[in-house]
């Protein structure tokens, strides 16, 4: 979401090297972006300041002499960073009232928020009430060496030649955004019926290896990688999946970067606050009335917005994409 920020950086300043400072877990990420020159891993814990640590980064950043630095996260630890570092422009959102801290400062509403990749490629410019909407931004655009592709292909004994559909049943903001574990089993036979020789892999995290298991019992051909495959491995097994079928979650937007056909599942979160980007894809939403909610768990208890998402509806969807050329 925050690629295109650095691309628009990288337009107004090609001879400037752009570092990224990033938790270990997401650095594949970084990795596989073509704007960015180095990636610097940071050893932070969840929830904690480690001033220790934190000033240990700066002094290391302030021997690079940077001229500016992008603060993407809105917390105050992450502020504190760069300002020790003396960088002298610190760019970032107001975020936890970091006046002083960033002295380029801008704002978001609230009640109208700007849509993720907005909200970041924003701060490229100067600040402003109004800000280009997505489609007028560059795209998300990550990139794999075909080498890599091989290797986790030949590491998760898949087949070359058969079909590969991936399912990323997790999302880690919490159950609502998750749709249902019988219905992705439901899909896989479906898929398994309308193509018999299709492979199906689960990626996600550690966190979604039971679900993993829980679909793999009903349906026994569909693998199971989550939780075992490095972010490294994930990214490069969807390089080349003929489809991928996800909830929210941050590997849909990693194969969106990907370019990859993609049914994307929303229930509690709004499609247009983050959307796809690939030329080919579907969005599946239901918009009811109690919907977006932004919720982890359902308020109503009733999952409405996922739960009756029949899985036909996305097999069809899949069907579709087959012969299409635009995305929808």
């Amino acid at each position: 979401m925050a690629q295109p920020l650095l691309k628009l950086l990288k337009l107004a300043h090609p001879d400037r090297p752009i570092d990224v400072l990033a938790p270990a877990w997401v650095a594949p990420v970084w990795y596989a972006m073509a704007e960015v020159d180095s990636v610097i891993e940071t050893p932070f814990r969840h929830g904690t300041l480690q001033l220790r640590e934190r000033w240990r980064f700066a002094r290391q950043l302030r021997t690079r002499d940077y001229a500016a630095a992008y603060v993407l996260p809105n917390t105050l630890k992450f502020a504190l960073i760069p300002w020790l570092a003396g960088i002298a422009q610190r760019v970032g959102y107001v975020g936890e009232s970091r006046y002083g801290l960033l002295n380029t400062l801008h704002r978001d509403d609230k009640q109208l928020p700007r849509p993720m990749v907005a909200f970041y490629a924003a701060l490229a410019q100067p600040p402003a009430a109004s800000v280009p909407q997505p489609a007028e931004l560059p795209r998300p655009t990550l990139t794999v060496e075909a080498a890599q592709v091989n290797a986790a292909w030949q590491s998760a004994k898949l087949q070359v030649g058969r079909p590969l559909v991936v399912f990323a049943p997790g999302a880690e903001f919490g159950s609502a955004k998750r749709w249902p574990i019988t219905h992705f089993a439901e899909l896989a036979g479906l898929l398994q019926q309308a193509i018999p020789e299709v492979q199906v892999v689960i990626l996600g995290s550690e966190k979604d290896r039971p679900v993993g298991e829980a679909i793999t019992t009903i349906m026994p051909f569909v693998t199971n990688l989550a939780g075992s495959t490095a972010l490294t491995e994930a990214i490069a097994l969807i390089a080349k999946a003929d489809a991928v079928v996800s909830n929210d979650s941050g590997l849909l937007h990693i194969a969106s970067a990907l370019n990859r056909k993609i049914v994307a599942l929303y229930g509690p979160t709004d499609p247009a606050h983050a959307p796809p980007f690939a030329d080919v894809f579907r969005t599946i939403y239901l918009a009811l009335e109690c919907a977006p909610c932004k919720q982890r768990e359902c308020p109503l208890g009733h999952h409405r917005c996922m739960k009756d998402i029949p899985a036909g509806r996305v097999m069809e969807a899949l069907r579709e994409m087959d012969g299409a050329a635009v995305a929808g």
